[in-house]
C-alpha cells in the first residue's frame, strides 16, 4: 500500500530509478532549509519556473525530503502513448489550458490535498520571461486553492536549472556540472484573507503575497536585490 498522496510503490521505484542517478551524476546540490517542508498533510508548494528541467530536479529535492510531488501537467501529455500512462500513474494532474474545463484541475488538486498530497504549483503558469529571470506576476490558481482548502502554501525558490537547459533551448548543457540551489521558506501568511469572499481583488492580493515570498527567497539565493515590481508577461506570449 502506498502512502497518502503517493503513487504505488512500483511507480515510485520506476521514477526514482530514472531520476536519482541522473540527478546525482549531473547536478551538484545546494539544498537549504528542507526542515521547513512539512512531512505530512496536504500542502501547496509554490515555486518559480526557470526551465523545463526544474520540475524533475525539484521532484528529487522533495522526494529526498519525504514528499511526493503531485505535478500539474499539460493535458496533452496524458494522451501520448506510454508517456501518458506513466504520467497518470505518477499521479500528475492534467491542466486544461484555455478551456472551460480548467476548473477541473483545481477540483482535482483540492481532492489530492484532502488526501494528503504535496501539490507542486507554478503560479506564473510558465517559465519566466523576465530578462533577468526574476519571477513574473502569478496567476490566481494557487491562492484560490489555498483559501478554499486551508492548506498551507510553502514557498520554494530555486536557481541553476536555467544553466542546464535555458527556456527555449532544446540542447542541455551538462558539463561542467551545474549547481541546483533550493531554498524553502516558512508558510505564506494568508490569514488576513480568511473568511473573505474570493473575488478577484482578494485572489490577486493573495497571489501577490505568494509571489513576494518566492521572490524574496530567490533574492536570498542569488545574493541580489529583487526588482520593485514583478515582470508582466506579454498577453500574446
Amino acid at each position: 500500500m502506498s502512502r497518502p498522496g503517493w503513487p504505488s510503490r512500483f511507480w515510485v521505484a520506476v521514477a526514482v530509478a530514472i531520476v536519482k542517478p541522473i540527478s546525482w551524476l549531473l547536478v551538484k546540490k545546494d539544498w537549504r532549509r528542507a526542515d521547513r517542508l512539512p512531512r505530512t498533510g496536504g500542502i501547496i508548494l509554490a515555486t518559480n519556473h526557470l526551465s523545463w528541467v526544474d520540475p524533475v530536479l525539484l521532484s528529487h529535492y522533495l522526494y529526498d525530503n519525504g514528499r511526493w510531488p503531485t505535478i500539474l501537467a499539460k493535458s496533452g501529455l496524458f494522451s501520448v502513448p506510454v508517456l501518458g500512462h506513466m504520467v497518470r500513474s505518477l499521479m500528475a494532474i492534467p491542466v486544461y489550458r484555455g478551456s472551460a474545463d480548467a476548473i477541473r484541475s483545481l477540483r482535482e488538486s483540492e481532492q489530492r490535498i484532502a488526501d494528503g498530497a504535496c501539490v507542486l504549483f507554478y503560479p506564473e503558469g510558465t517559465c519566466t520571461r523576465d530578462p533577468r529571470l526574476w519571477p513574473m506576476e502569478g496567476k490566481t490558481g494557487a491562492a484560490r486553492l489555498a483559501l478554499t482548502t486551508g492548506a498551507p502554501v510553502i514557498p520554494v525558490a530555486h536557481w541553476g536549472a536555467q544553466e542546464i537547459l535555458p527556456y527555449g533551448s532544446k540542447r542541455p548543457s551538462l558539463l561542467p556540472r551545474k549547481t541546483f540551489h533550493v531554498l524553502t521558506g516558512p508558510p505564506v501568511d494568508l490569514s488576513k484573507y480568511e473568511g473573505r469572499e474570493l473575488h478577484t481583488d482578494v485572489l490577486r492580493e493573495a497571489t501577490a503575497d505568494i509571489m513576494a515570498a518566492i521572490t524574496a527567497l530567490l533574492a536570498e539565493l542569488r545574493g541580489e536585490k529583487a526588482p520593485e515590481a514583478p515582470f508582466k508577461k506579454p498577453s500574446d506570449d
